[in-house]
């Protein structure tokens, strides 16, 4: 934490002097209490409170009207033309938004802060740049084993990421399991059942979400609950079915079968998921010499790669354990150890080395190297905000690397909500990306900095993140195209599984978007267990405005719980009219900038158009098969597990109000670890 002092002096004086910059190239709305307004800056403050208070409600158009008026009596007011842009960036429209912005930047306002805006949406609106994913990997922190003789933990050995933003660390040499935040806190500290773990090596979190801890030296797995409660064994000492020697690494599949690479015997054990032994698999076989030293294991879509630390490859198997091919070749690896999934690459731990290896060709890259000095990376798994943390055993360390543009670029902050009806009480909304729309979760308190005109206000409360929310807020729209006409029994299944899992007090919308989008359904999801497609008002149409339903879907969920999505019921085609509105990167956008999630059920085994796999591709979500082999019964829950870097503080303003008419300004600074961000803007307080 010292470390980021100097880089926080720098933060404050460019805002300092990018404030003193905006007070001076801002005239009409802010002018000197000495000065009487003229009537023209009298409307446009009025059009302007009205503006913003639109804005905070989520009734983005007509923040747009009334600023657009407040800009018609000041047209070269900056402080308008900043929020004209942020009323059309959260509705989607982000190339008005820039030019507004660009325009209050070339009048001098807004300094570094506002360029650097521009510079990251502009950014943001050129995807697919796929030359990201093999870029280098930089420290960007790191959590040591011992802080002034004090022994935090001895001996890490795997990492299990959260959609939280916390880490579960197994420590080998201490026996313990570690639950530590985004800060490198101790959360919580494991150390098993009342004969504790002996010599613990992987931790996985299961899909129900209860941690399997592999024990090497107990040849055993240890399952506990979500918490880290010991609930029983799995396997024991020998040889036979169901039997292990110096069990190391952990996988599971998309049927919970739980993988494990059986060090002593030379093999791959496999489980159900109650514990049940299966069978087992890599032993010598005709065409394949069988496992020397299996070590790192992950699951890949109906393929299971295990690292072989002995012969220095990773070899590929089926499902049912039948030997595939050699991925890379004998030799490769020195001494590889976990194996972990990262987008559509296996992270690999070789030493003091993390390589990344295509699991379609094989071709390797290194992502990052430790240095001469005595290291043994034994893994490294990509978190949710899209690091990658790498356990050290050597150095008894745990690194957070990120990709070396999203530590120059730093974080995206935005205040997103101002609540100052009970003021001077007043909450805050903080929205924290990285440079690519993805969340940056896992945040405290102490990551916050709020400050009014650059002074630090007082009894700031951290109320909450997002990411926490168990519950989610859905809106199913049904696609009411000709072309699904032949799949009623299919779009009722998937609407009454839907509502079946979602929870009792969660809001679910039915929207049908047929030749005009209609609100089906609003209420709690039971209301629709005995839903049919002959209740639709929505009948059947050849030219399904889906733009206008997707976009009517995210109107109603601006103000919904933080956790919302669309879900999409469709044949994956689309007509002549279905994108005749709005352009694809507008509704990408609208979602984006309003943190609704979008995903799709598939009734058909036809490809998905180009159209929808964009959004898919732009937007967080899943697309699902109605038939796929686990069902839809995780589908709420994949929406629940998706991050979140939406964060709630309050504090009490000593700003005055006159009466309820004057712009007060606020800021926040947000800094985790070696990178940082800042937003600022303004409110209004009630008129009194």
């Amino acid at each position: 934490m010292k470390r980021l002092l100097p880089l926080l002096c720098v933060l404050s004086l460019i805002s300092a002097f990018s404030f003193a910059q905006d007070m001076n190239a801002t005239a009409g709305l802010i002018v000197p209490e000495d000065r009487i307004r003229s009537s023209n800056e009298g409307f446009a403050a009025e059009e302007f409170r009205r503006g913003v208070q639109a804005y905070y409600k989520g009734s983005f158009n007509e923040a747009i009207v009334q600023f657009e008026k407040a800009l018609s009596y000041l047209p070269a007011d900056n402080l308008i033309l900043e929020w004209l842009g942020k009323a059309y960036y959260k509705s989607g429209m982000e190339g008005s938004a820039l030019s507004y912005w660009q325009a209050a930047a070339d009048n001098g306002y807004g300094g570094l802060l506002l360029q650097n805006k521009i510079e990251i949406v502009r950014e943001r609106r050129v995807t697919g740049d796929s030359a990201a994913k093999l870029m280098r990997l930089s420290e960007a922190g790191s959590f040591y084993g011992e802080n002034n003789g004090i022994q935090i933990f001895n001996g890490p050995t795997s990492v299990q990421t959260n959609t939280n933003g916390t880490i579960w660390v197994t420590a080998y040499s201490s026996n313990e399991l570690l639950h530590i935040n985004q800060n490198g806190m101790v959360i919580d500290r494991i150390t098993g059942p009342v004969n504790g773990f002996d010599r613990p090596v992987d931790v996985i979190k299961l899909k129900d979400g209860k941690l399997l801890v592999s024990e090497s030296a107990g040849n055993r797995l240890a399952l506990l609950n979500k918490y880290g409660l010991f609930e029983k064994y799995i396997g024991e000492r020998g040889t036979a079915l169901g039997q292990l020697v110096g069990p190391q690494y952990l996988a599971q599949d998309s049927l919970e079968r739980i993988y494990v690479s059986d060090f002593g015997n030379r093999r791959i054990d496999v489980f159900d998921k109650d514990g049940n032994a299966l069978f087992f698999f890599g032993t010598k076989t005709q065409g394949f010499a069988g496992l020397k030293g299996p070590t790192g294991i992950v699951v890949a879509g109906d393929s299971i790669f295990v690292a072989d630390s002995l012969s220095g490859c990773i070899y590929e198997f089926d499902t049912a354990g039948n030997f595939l091919r050699e991925l890379v070749e004998k030799g490769t690896f020195i001494r590889p150890e976990a194996l972990k999934l990262w987008e559509d690459v296996i992270i690999v731990c070789d030493q003091n080395r993390i390589i990344s290896v295509d699991k379609d060709s094989g071709a390797l890259f290194e992502y990052a190297r430790t240095g001469n000095n005595p290291s043994r990376v034994m893994a490294a798994a990509p978190d949710v905000n899209g690091n990658v943390i790498a356990a050290d055993f050597t150095a008894n360390e745990i690194y957070i690397m990120s990709r070396v543009q999203e530590l120059v670029g730093g974080l995206f902050v935005q205040l997103e909500e101002i609540d100052a009806s009970k003021f001077p009480n007043v909450t805050l909304e903080v929205k924290v990306e990285n440079r690519h729309r993805q969340p940056v979760v896992g945040l405290a308190q102490e990551n916050f900095y709020l400050s009014e005109n650059k002074r630090q206000v007082g009894n700031v409360k951290y109320l909450g993140s997002a990411s926490n929310n168990t519950e989610a807020d859905i809106t199913i729209v049904i696609d009411r195209s000709n072309s699904n006409k032949l799949y009623k029994a299919e779009i009722e299944k998937a609407v009454k599984e839907i509502a079946e899992s979602m929870s009792e007090s969660s809001v679910l919308r039915v929207v049908s978007a047929g030749d005009i989008p209609i609100t089906e359904y609003f209420g709690k999801p039971y209301g629709v267990k005995d839903f049919t497609l002959e209740a639709l008002k929505g009948k059947l149409s050849a030219h399904a405005p889906i733009d206008l339903a997707l976009r009517l879907s995210a109107n109603d969920l601006i103000n919904a719980a933080k956790k919302r999505a669309i879900i999409l019921i469709t044949d994956g085609s689309v007509g002549t009219g279905s994108f005749s509105k709005y352009t694809l990167a507008e509704i990408a956008a609208y979602l984006d900038n309003n943190s609704i999630d979008f995903s799709m059920i598939q009734v058909s085994q036809n490809s998905v158009s180009e159209e929808y796999d964009y959004l898919l591709k732009n937007t967080p979500g899943e697309l699902y098969y109605i038939y796929r082999p686990e069902g839809l019964g995780f589908v709420v829950n994949d929406i629940v597990e998706l991050p979140k870097g939406i964060y709630q503080l309050s504090y009490t303003s000593t700003m005055t109000t006159n009466f309820g008419e004057k712009y007060l300004p606020v800021e926040v600074e947000v800094y985790l670890l070696n990178r940082s961000g800042r937003d600022e803007t303004g409110y209004f307080a009630p008129l009194q």
